[in-house]
């Protein structure tokens, strides 16, 4: 096989979401609230058990009042925030604004860091003449983080579920992408850390590779076997 393109997942494959701490403090300090340090611990745990944050730690147990907004939680903007508004309402936060306030948090591009061999494997595509596309089930527009973390420039196009009303493991979200590149899927690899919902690339004909979601400090070179792949 001839990989002509590479799709890239992003979350837990290109970058890595703020831990929950950090992105619990950053919402609370601009909010201007103080919290002991047992209350402070306490939202933190909750969140995380909760799987408040979006690209954070999956959640330990969806409430059945959400299961189906879950299940379709990637296929519109809408969707996306009402399920991860909705984990992070289980918790109970000293201010009611703080719920909106978290979700917008992690749409910045301070809560996003990229892995520390992302620009490197992604400048070594753009050296061998590999199209490049970010594929992601998501809920937002995360063009803004790449551009404010310097990787824009080395992606070619972006394919992000809720722009298209479908989503990963679908295979219609892979075929998109692959033509956003103009191969046919037996030249395309996918990249990504989910099994399932990346996996699904498999069904449509695309080389398929897994990385570990892990904090960003945690795995340097996850994607530097990409080169490898490609020759």
């Amino acid at each position: 096989m001839t990989i002509k393109a590479v799709l890239f997942d992003f979350s837990g494959t290109l970058c890595r979401i703020e831990p929950v701490g950090t992105w619990l403090r950053a919402v609370v300090d601009h909010a201007g609230i103080s919290l002991s340090d047992a209350e402070f611990t306490r939202c933190e745990r909750e969140l995380t058990w909760s799987g408040a944050l979006p690209g954070g730690p999956p959640p330990q147990q969806v409430p059945s009042h959400l299961t189906a907004l879950w299940a379709a939680r990637d296929k519109s903007a809408e969707q996306h925030r009402a399920a991860y508004t909705g984990l992070a309402r289980q918790v109970a936060l000293p201010d009611a604004g703080l719920y909106e306030a978290l979700y917008d948090r992690h749409m910045t591009p301070a809560a996003w860091r990229p892995y520390p061999d992302a620009v490197e494997v992604l400048e070594g595509l753009r050296r061998r003449g590999i199209g490049v596309c970010v594929l992601s089930n998501i809920g937002w527009d995360l063009r803004p983080v790449f551009r404010a973390h310097g990787l824009d420039g080395l992606v070619d196009d972006y394919v992000l579920s809720y722009e298209h009303g479908v989503q990963k493991p679908d295979a219609r979200i892979f075929r998109i992408a692959c033509e956003a590149v103009g191969q046919d899927p037996g030249d395309v690899l996918m990249v990504g850390d989910d099994r399932r919902a990346d996996g699904g690339a498999a069904d449509l004909g695309c080389a398929v590779h897994f990385v570990d979601h892990l904090m960003a400090a945690e795995r340097p070179d996850g994607l530097r076997p990409v080169l490898a792949l490609i020759g």
